[in-house]
């Protein structure tokens, strides 16, 4: 085949696969600025996803995103099994050797409970793809989060797919790299992205040095509704709002158990958490112990508009994170004038500098979150804004998504020239695979 690239003249543009375990997600909607960036670089992208998110949508454009995605497991083990058979026999030299690449994958990753069963499962969830890319016309597949997403993309390549590229968030790729096989999925892939220098130092440490220019940095992208928003005085009243999963990376029972510290002091604040996860029922517990009740609430989930309204109604965003790679809440935080309470974990230093644009502690010292949260109630409106407006100018300056998806872009169309990438012939639609075809026409995948 001939392949595509978007030129000044007008040519067909280069079609480009999202690829994700789960899409969308509350929790992830730089994924969706960051497609609508690519696009607007003239780069067709088509949406895919191993799974549906089961937790309910509150974003109208993340709903709008899931009628745009194709979910593969939607197909049942029949679905399934189907793709696996006409695969292997159309295709069995390369469907032996990604066989053997899953196992691989599998006994290595057993420590961290995707074991071979697990990649057996990723193995024919890439023979589906590989034959969606096939029809849809699929050029480079991209995948976010280096874990399970990212096998799958690869196993798709070793069948005889497009070439890939993942970005590393972090902070799952940054505890168990070998276990997630980290080092292979670099050697195979065109480039890698890193959302940080942090993250891009953590993957340089797995390979070799002549695989570094392969790693790429590229931050995320924020909203326009934050980035392009007119400056909103800082309020008086002592409300902090945090922002993100419930989850023991995010360093929420130490925030908990902080407010209840300054509660028994006699500090008068109110801190609201926006979020869900599986903490929900532990914070719950501590709320209760602490007596918090009139002080600290839980909102759950709430859409961009409202995160937007709640961060200009405090006086900083608070996020004591454990472990992290660089949290786009903190981005959304600084561009709105608020300064950021956080820790000195992976790349937050690279955009929160303590003093200037917020706050700095130790990851897990209550003591010392106690006492910046203090400062940040005690300090006055201008001392505040003084330092929203310089994390305002921070972060346009490295998280523009229009300037962010450009670099992407560019990096799809040198990833991918040159590649062996070609559809299937009809020599190879056997009888098998148009068992696939008929199956998927029966209505079993989403345009």
């Amino acid at each position: 085949m001939n392949h595509r690239l978007l030129k000044a003249g007008g040519a067909t543009p280069l079609c480009v696969a999202y690829l994700t375990n789960t899409y969308p997600m509350t929790s992830q909607s730089f994924i969706r600025r960051e497609i609508a960036g690519v696009e607007a670089q003239g780069v067709t992208v088509r949406r895919y996803a191993l799974r549906t998110w089961n937790e309910p949508l509150v974003e109208p454009r993340d709903i709008a995103e899931r009628e745009k995605t194709r979910f593969v497991l939607d197909l049942g083990p029949i679905g399934l099994l189907g793709h696996v058979l006409a695969t292997a026999v159309c295709r069995p030299g390369r469907f032996v050797r990604a066989f053997r690449k899953a196992i691989w994958f599998g006994r290595r990753g057993g420590s961290s409970g995707r074991g071979v069963g697990r990649h057996l499962i990723y193995l024919a969830e890439a023979c589906v793809l590989l034959h969606w890319f096939a029809r849809d016309g699929i050029e480079h597949v991209h995948a976010h989060f280096g874990t399970n997403s990212t096998v799958v993309a690869l196993l798709v390549r070793m069948l005889g797919g497009p070439p890939f590229s993942f970005t590393s968030h972090g902070p799952e790729e940054f505890d168990n790299p070998l276990a997630l096989g980290i080092d292979e999925k670099i050697r195979h892939a065109a480039f890698v992205v890193a959302v940080s220098d942090f993250g891009k130092s953590q993957l340089s440490r797995w390979v070799a040095h002549a695989e570094w220019p392969k790693l790429q940095v590229v931050h995320c992208g924020v909203d326009d509704m934050f980035l392009k928003a007119d400056l909103v005085s800082v309020p008086d009243a002592r409300r902090l709002v945090c922002v993100g999963r419930l989850a023991e990376q995010k360093g929420l029972l130490t925030l908990v158990t902080a407010a209840g510290v300054l509660h028994a002091a006699g500090v008068d604040f109110e801190l609201i958490l926006v979020g869900d996860g599986p903490l929900r029922g532990e914070i719950e517990r501590l709320i209760f112990e602490y007596d918090l009740g009139n002080r600290v609430r839980l909102l759950g989930w709430q859409g961009s508009v409202r995160v937007r309204e709640l961060i200009e109604k405090s006086r900083a965003l608070v996020l004591p994170s454990f472990a992290e790679g660089l949290p786009v809440v903190i981005m959304e935080a600084l561009a709105l004038g608020r300064p950021v309470i956080s820790t000195f974990v992976a790349g937050i230093p690279e955009l929160v500098e303590h003093g200037q644009s917020g706050w700095l502690v130790p990851a897990s010292s209550v003591e010392s979150l106690c006492e910046v949260i203090q400062e940040a109630l005690d300090a006055p409106v201008e001392t505040l804004e003084a330092m929203g407006r310089a994390g305002a100018q921070q972060v346009a300056k490295r998280h523009n998504a229009s300037t962010e998806a450009a670099k992407l872009a560019t990096l799809f169309r040198e990833g991918i020239r040159a590649r062996d990438w070609h559809f299937p012939g009809p020599a190879e639609q056997s009888s098998p695979q148009r068992v696939v075809d008929n199956e998927l026409a029966a209505g079993h995948s989403r345009n």
